[in-house]
């Protein structure tokens, strides 16, 4: 089973369904988001950051749709807080 390393240091199991929910937020259809989670979960590698997790998914939305990237990182400032 891959661990994720997450922003704080805690370890969680990876699940693909999160990124499936996350690139459905911004726009991209059921079966995209479903292959971007897998295409990530291939290349995953135990104790994989959730920042390369982010950085994977939005790489392969911006391949597909550079508006469903734009979406993530809007939604990533406004509601998470996050700097882009």
């Amino acid at each position: 089973m891959i661990q994720v390393t997450k922003r704080d240091g805690r370890k969680e199991a990876f699940t693909s369904e999160k990124i499936v929910v996350s690139a459905l937020k911004t726009g991209a259809s059921p079966d995209v988001a479903r292959s971007v989670a897998k295409d990530v979960e291939k290349t995953a590698k135990d104790g994989i950051a959730t920042k390369d997790i982010r950085n994977k998914v939005l790489s392969a939305l911006k391949a597909k749709n550079p508006e469903w990237e734009r979406n993530w990182i809007v939604y990533d400032s406004a509601v998470k807080k996050r700097a882009a």
